[in-house]
């Protein structure tokens, strides 16, 4: 009986231990693709949304091509905060002095700088729309100085570079930068380059994820 038992033990666990080897092991875990990656911090659900936050909202989504994004999804926990930053990006984007151009050219030099992946994402678009050749972009993406002709732009250019990399502006910088923007255009100039430097970090520090999970900068 000792006997047998124990075969039928041994065969039983012959069994089990076949029917394990014919489980297929699980592959190693990966990483999720960038597109699946949920953001540091996630969007309010519009349902959670107080009144304050639903008013700051529809003022953000009316100058932004009907949506909270970016930054501005990140600063709408903060209503005051987010009130007072669409209104001051709304003051230089249609309030300026600057042409478009040379406003455009700027925001790509901070982005750039900052290597933030949503900013570059959605001014280089902005920047071909307003009409900054490829070349041009392209040659700031890789961090080469582009070929540019036009005065303002390259005070522009010279200013806005000098400022990341040196934390200021010397004096014959500012001289030169004064003579072909004007000094109302370059305080101008110079809040534009602080304002989406603020941005910039803001979308750096909670990895804010690109549409569609691209990355535009190397």
């Amino acid at each position: 009986m000792c006997g047998t038992s124990r075969r039928s033990r041994s065969r039983t666990g012959s069994r089990r231990r076949s029917r394990r080897s014919r489980i297929a092991p699980r592959p190693p875990a990966r990483a999720a693709p960038e597109a699946a990656r949920m953001a540091r911090v996630p969007d309010i659900p519009e349902v959670e949304l107080t009144p304050e936050q639903r008013r700051i909202a529809a003022a953000i989504s009316a100058a932004r091509h009907g949506a909270v994004r970016g930054p501005f999804a990140l600063w709408l926990r903060l209503p005051e905060v987010a009130r007072h930053a669409n209104d001051l990006g709304n003051a230089l984007r249609h309030g300026g002095t600057l042409d478009i151009r040379l406003y455009r050219l700027a925001v790509l030099l901070v982005a750039r700088f900052w290597s933030a992946q949503y900013e570059w994402y959605i001014h280089a678009r902005g920047a071909r729309e307003a009409g900054l050749p490829d070349e041009t972009i392209d040659a700031i993406r890789e961090k080469r100085r582009p070929v540019l002709t036009e005065p303002a732009q390259i005070a522009v250019y010279d200013t806005v570079t000098e400022l990341l990399e040196t934390r200021t502006l010397s004096e014959p910088g500012y001289r030169r930068a004064e003579g072909v923007l004007g000094r109302d255009a370059l305080i101008e100039l110079v809040t534009v380059a602080g304002f989406f430097t603020m941005a910039a970090m803001v979308l750096n520090a909670f990895d804010a994820p690109v549409p569609g999970g691209e990355k535009p900068l190397p």
